[in-house]
């Protein structure tokens, strides 16, 4: 085998990231998740919006070149940023071998209010995803499986919120995530008894009647095992 056709049968690698954040709540009767897409402007997927990503250099480590290619295409620089997994399906671009280290990113909507929004950069509910490119669909289907899974036992929701919220707040995060109404009631002696949480003794100011408290994360405790970021887990060659 030549070396020329050597080079053209190896795979190239690439990094992209899903990011999800909650929809403004202006008025609907819940918060639901939101992703931003880049439209490509070049072959293979010409005009077609996929995941914000590029390729990885040989002089920049992984977790770097998901937070360079992350603030490039969207201006967003995310304080939860993990590894995903690898999707290496032969066949997943048309034209060449392609495997792509997906990291997944949780923001604040403060923090999408200064990202990037333009003809080519846009934010996407999740129930009105465009078609997208390659098989970005299954891997945005894969990280919103992962994101609900983890959510139920981890502190992972804290990475949509301020740094202060109500238990309604955090209720409405769980909702958004797992799409369906939890009782409030429920809700609160759960989360009470779950000591990840601590009361501030500050009360959310503006409110009609009387204010909610605010509580934090209660990081004192030390993450559980579960909480702790993945970049180094699993992979998976198959989405």
């Amino acid at each position: 085998m030549s070396q020329q056709h050597e080079q053209r049968t190896q795979a190239r690698l690439a990094v992209s990231t899903v990011i999800f954040a909650l929809s403004p709540d202006e008025g609907a009767a819940a918060s639901s998740l939101r992703i931003p897409l880049v439209r490509r402007l070049r072959e293979p997927g010409a005009g077609r919006w996929a995941l914000p990503g590029g390729w990885l250099p040989v002089d920049e480590g992984l977790d770097a070149a998901a937070a360079r290619t992350l603030a490039e295409t969207t201006g967003l620089a995310p304080r939860y940023l993990e590894q995903l997994y690898t999707f290496g399906a032969p066949d997943r671009s048309p034209d060449e071998r392609v495997v792509s280290v997906v990291y997944w990113a949780l923001v604040h909507s403060d923090e999408v209010e200064r990202a990037v929004s333009d003809e080519n950069v846009c934010w996407f509910d999740e129930d009105e995803l465009p078609e997208l490119a390659f098989d970005h669909r299954e891997i945005i289907d894969y990280a919103l499986w992962r994101l609900r899974t983890k959510l139920q036992y981890s502190r992972i929701a804290h990475a949509l919120l301020g740094e202060t919220f109500t238990i309604a707040e955090l209720r409405g995060v769980h909702e958004a995530v797992l799409r369906r109404r939890l009782d409030p009631a429920n809700f609160r002696r759960t989360m009470e008894a779950s000591g990840t949480l601590v009361d501030t003794g500050q009360r959310l100011a503006g409110t009609p009647h009387r204010p909610p408290a605010l509580y934090r994360f209660d990081t004192g405790a030390g993450p559980a095992a579960s909480d702790r970021p993945a970049t180094t887990a699993l992979q998976r060659t198959n989405p």
